[in-house]
């Protein structure tokens, strides 16, 4: 495959990824921890990795707001409930599987 369609394809494929998390605002950071082993704001933190391995300057606010279509504090005000027991625990025990 031509370098520069795959990279269009993967650019497009994130897109529709952020998409899809956006419609889907009822999935919460902690669920996809525990069971993809990132979150949004993994995405995020790689949005700035990725531009800065380009020479590019970006704020993680900046890249939060990309991700989450708004900023960080309004999503976790109007999305974001506290963690439950039950979700803590579940993350705390994938964090020791992924650790081994």
């Amino acid at each position: 495959m031509d370098p520069e369609i795959k990279t269009e394809l993967e650019a497009g494929v994130f897109r529709r990824l952020i998409q899809h998390l956006n419609e889907r605002k009822d999935v919460q950071n902690i669920e996809l921890m525990i069971l993809a082993g990132f979150c949004r704001n993994c995405l995020s933190k790689w949005y700035v990795e990725a531009a800065e391995e380009r020479g590019e300057t970006m704020g993680l606010e900046d890249a939060r707001q990309l991700i989450y279509g708004m900023t960080y504090g309004e999503w976790k005000e109007n999305h974001q409930p506290a963690a439950t027991d039950e979700q803590l625990r579940r993350f705390e025990e994938a964090q020791r599987i992924n650790k081994n």
